[in-house]
């Protein structure tokens, strides 16, 4: 599964942490994840990232871009809903193609919790058939 990871600055030391914590489950999925989120959890883990251009610098559009594609199949988004970011409207956009396209979206540690434990389970697979893949 093709999996994203976001994380605005105030969250980015609970983003690397849940990336040590499931690194056992992310290890055998594709990850994504905007600039500097990216670079850090590939610091502090070891896990192999696709790195995109910082979330102000269009990094949340270029996931977007993957979602409208039907690309991506989890995002993991730890939004700080106590600062204003510039780029608000990107962010806005990124959960709209989210419920658009029917992507599961955790925008904090208890939801993405949830959505990792799943993903292990399998309860996700049928992002397999939505991109017309077979179910293995």
């Amino acid at each position: 599964m093709n999996i994203a990871l976001i994380a605005h600055d105030k969250k980015k030391d609970d983003i690397i942490r849940f990336s040590t914590a499931y690194k056992q489950i992310f290890s055998k999925h594709t990850l994504f994840a905007t600039g500097t989120t990216g670079k850090k959890i590939m610091d502090a883990t070891g896990l192999q990232v696709h790195r995109f251009q910082s979330g102000p610098y269009g990094g949340d559009q270029e996931i977007g871009a993957l979602i409208a594609k039907n690309e991506m199949d989890l995002i993991i988004f730890l939004r700080d809903p106590l600062t204003a970011q510039p780029h608000e409207p990107d962010v806005s956009a990124l959960l709209r193609l989210c419920d658009v396209y029917s992507v599961p979206l955790a925008t904090n540690l208890g939801t993405a919790e949830v959505l990792i434990r799943g993903l292990e389970k399998g309860d996700l697979d049928w992002r397999k058939v939505a991109r017309g893949e077979k179910k293995e």
